[in-house]
């Protein structure tokens, strides 16, 4: 896929004219080729409104090819992810339709660059969140049911060497999302005691609960319904909100079967396709997650 009508990876200084262009067309053609790229940021800088702007081109150019936006995802919503960036906020990316994996189903290799899995609380809204400041109960107004998801993230930068503008232009390094079908109302729920666990091929590989989400998945949800209502982009009725990680992110390799399990949720699982026959199980793999930070 490009975006523009060249792709071009050399080196430019930070914020040039053409920086987002250029931002954006070695992200699409690293999604594309299944290989991942250099960081933007020698592109981009530290300029996080160009890292949003190459987001938004490259969420363009998909809904220019029919894809069908399902939603939102919040990134960098715990305080060790905060602090290893340097930063005191969140990030957020764009669900597509065809991101979402039904629950207990396979992900076919290779379709998520070097991924890695986390657990979340997704919320599912009945009401858009028009408001420039919401308040807690206009959220739980207009959520109809939350359910335990797992999002599998991944980079299309080399390596998962990023910054924050490399992720917030990689989409917040959205890759896949699987949804309980269990729905369950807010008021039956204290999302911020709600202890989690995640379990890769039977064994528990991340623990956390919703308080290590801002502390609580509904506070991550308030700021996003905050900033996309004053960009001009508001939640809207029927759309999902991955409200963030509640525990460490965890790799995943191909053959993986995970499976978590939120308090008052319940239970959410997928799995990971093999290797094919005489693929390469070094790091060109494209399912590798070694080295991968998040």
């Amino acid at each position: 896929m490009s975006v523009t009508s060249s792709v071009t990876s050399a080196p430019a200084p930070p914020g040039g004219p053409d920086a987002v262009a250029r931002a954006a067309d070695r992200l699409a053609e690293a999604g594309a080729s299944g290989v991942p790229c250099a960081p933007v940021r020698d592109l981009l800088g530290t300029d996080v409104e160009a890292a949003y702007a190459v987001q938004h081109r490259l969420t363009s150019a998909r809904l220019a090819e029919g894809a069908r936006i399902t939603g939102r995802k919040i990134g960098i919503t715990s305080p060790a992810v905060q602090a290893q960036f340097g930063i005191d906020t969140p990030d957020y990316g764009t669900l597509f339709a065809d991101m979402a994996v039904p629950d207990g189903d396979e992900i076919p290799y290779g379709a998520v660059c070097q991924p890695r899995a986390e657990a979340e609380v997704a919320l599912v809204l009945d009401a858009d969140l028009t408001h420039e400041r919401h308040t807690v109960a206009d959220l739980l107004r207009a959520t109809a049911f939350a359910l335990p998801a797992i999002e599998i993230v991944g980079s299309r930068i080399r390596d998962w060497d990023i910054e924050l503008a490399d992720t917030v232009a990689d989409n917040a390094s959205a890759g896949r999302y699987v949804l309980g079908t269990r729905p369950v109302p807010l008021d039956a729920l204290d999302l911020r005691l709600a202890g989690m666990v995640l379990e890769r091929r039977g064994t528990q590989v991340s623990t956390g609960a919703g308080a290590a989400c801002l502390g609580n998945p509904l506070h991550a949800a308030l700021w996003l319904a905050d900033t996309l209502a004053r960009l001009g982009h508001p939640l809207r009725a029927g759309d999902t909100v991955l409200t963030g990680a509640l525990g460490p992110v965890v790799p995943v390799a191909p053959g993986d079967a995970l499976e978590a399990r939120v308090d008052g949720l319940g239970t959410v699982r997928v799995a990971f396709a093999p290797a094919p026959e005489g693929a390469d199980g070094d790091g060109d793999d494209p399912n590798s997650a070694e080295g991968a930070t998040r």
